[in-house]
């Protein structure tokens, strides 16, 4: 070809190449169009690496049929086989076989262009595509290596084998399973029927002690044996008692509005003081300090080192002081009245440092919880029927539940971190809570009458529960600890099913 058929043809070819061997053939009428797709020559060892570089369009033509060069990558070495080209359309996009088929040419044509877009489907024979035949099935999915194992990501968004929904899903922890049945039933002929009483406590050292007309009776778990205590005579009653934390002595509040202090091991009396005016219905030791509080709206603080019946008088309720308890590290003291207040009293202040009165009923049931400090919990009478979370370092409620019947008592699991609750009017229930969701765990029933008395195992396991039907019953609604060897070391673990009888 001479220099002027070279010019003519917009293209700079080498020496020894025809112009037949850069045509392609489109099929129509015209004269084929020079495009660049295959380089023959004579010989393949006849051309430089540098020819093909060299074969750019002249800039002097005005050809419309010219156009630049075109880089064919080499697909041997690329990592395409992770890149899969899948024919099924998108699950997202299946609505049907003509539609799928739509989809699937649009999706190609706008990647690789419009003649690989509108060519045959796969499956159709057609070898004008390059891939159109091929076995491949994983269009626009990033299959990841087999070293990536483990990564959450692993599984295909857009295929049936979402990793998302093969993974393995850690069941739910079936909820704990608390008997619905009192395990033992006592008879507790005289148990009064009296909302501002308390007369069932259980000692650390396995006894519990009973408040039966003008008695006190000590029932020893391990054994079962009974013994009574005391009689007060046909003037006076029972109208509170409480455990020392040792479990050695024990505090009775009298109708006289006295407090006795008697040697629970030996059956003796050790002191008596006054100082109420009228009878003493609820009791709280902490380390040293025996509280009292009664009907004569005063809480009697008394230490037994020194001689005089108290030591102070807190005075804060408008009413009779029916609840009281100290905190785990005996620096406050929580007292609720029938004037619907529950006061927070410091060891040596003598007013109160709060004055909660959320409440719309007479507060006598108070916990506090031994797994987190300043974590106060309280229940409302008839007229309230709530039970209330507070924060005593800032005085914050911190949650509450109405339970729909009037609360008589609380107390919190020392293994887990749940509390029970015993009910009166109108349910006469028992309730399991765990804390914070206040999701419950059961409910029992049993009693006729108002669960007015309750009272914990020193193992936390099982409660005792009283009504004025007479009757205590045991319920074994917490798990044990953690740890069976501090349970063992304690001398406790012997109160369990197995042992009362």
């Amino acid at each position: 070809m001479d220099s002027n058929q070279r010019r003519k043809s917009g293209i700079n070819l080498p020496a020894g190449m025809s112009e037949t061997s850069l045509r392609l053939n489109t099929g129509g009428s015209r004269s084929p169009i020079p495009l660049i797709r295959t380089l023959s020559s004579p010989s393949p060892r006849s051309m430089s690496p540098r020819t093909i570089s060299n074969l750019s369009a002249s800039p002097s033509s005005k050809s419309t049929g010219a156009c630049s060069d075109r880089f064919i990558p080499c697909r041997s070495s690329s990592r395409l086989h992770t890149f899969g080209l899948l024919d099924k359309a998108s699950p997202v996009k299946e609505c049907g076989g003509t539609n799928n088929e739509a989809y699937t040419r649009l999706l190609r044509c706008e990647l690789f262009g419009s003649d690989f877009g509108f060519s045959s489907p796969a499956g159709s024979g057609s070898k004008g595509s390059p891939v159109s035949g091929s076995p491949n099935r994983n269009m626009l999915r990033f299959k990841t290596d087999s070293s990536g194992l483990g990564s959450p990501y692993s599984g295909s968004i857009l295929g049936q084998d979402n990793g998302f929904g093969s993974e393995s899903v850690t069941p739910p922890k079936p909820p704990r399973k608390v008997p619905k049945a009192p395990h033992k039933v006592l008879d507790a002929p005289s148990l009064q029927d009296d909302f501002y009483l308390n007369l069932v406590d259980w000692s650390s050292q396995n006894v519990l002690a009973v408040g039966l007309g003008s008695c006190v009776y000590l029932w020893t778990a391990t054994t079962s044996k009974v013994t009574k205590l005391c009689d007060l005579g046909p003037n006076d009653g029972v109208c509170s008692v409480q455990w020392t934390r040792e479990g050695s002595y024990i505090s009775v509040g009298t109708s006289l509005g006295k407090v006795q202090v008697w040697d629970g091991t030996q059956c003796k009396k050790v002191r008596t003081m006054g100082g109420h005016q009228t009878r003493t219905g609820v009791l709280a030791w902490s380390s040293r300090i025996l509280s009292s509080g009664s009907r004569d709206r005063n809480i009697l603080q008394h230490d037994l080192r020194v001689p005089s019946d108290y030591i102070s008088k807190l005075v804060g309720h408008k009413s009779e002081v029916c609840g009281l308890k100290w905190s785990h590290d005996d620096r406050e003291l929580a007292s609720g009245g029938n004037d619907n207040q529950l006061l927070v009293w410091n060891q040596h202040s003598a007013q109160p440092l709060l004055k909660l009165t959320e409440h719309t009923a007479a507060v006598k049931a108070i916990a506090w919880s031994p797994h987190q400090s300043n974590l106060l919990v309280s229940g409302g009478g008839t007229a309230d029927r709530c039970i209330r979370f507070w924060n005593t370092a800032n005085g914050n409620q911190l949650n509450h539940v109405d339970t729909g019947s009037q609360v008589c008592n609380l107390a919190w699991s020392k293994n887990v971190n749940e509390l029970v609750s015993t009910h009166g009017y109108s349910q006469n229930q028992i309730m399991v809570w765990k804390y914070p969701t206040l999701s419950k765990v059961a409910t029992l029933t049993g009693h006729t009458m108002r669960v007015l008395y309750l009272a914990m195992s020193p193992d936390g396991q099982t409660i005792v529960t009283g009504a004025g039907d007479e009757t205590l019953r045991f319920w074994n609604v917490f798990p044990s600890v953690k740890s069976p060897v501090a349970v063992r070391d304690s001398g406790l673990w012997s109160l369990g099913r197995t042992q009362i009888r």
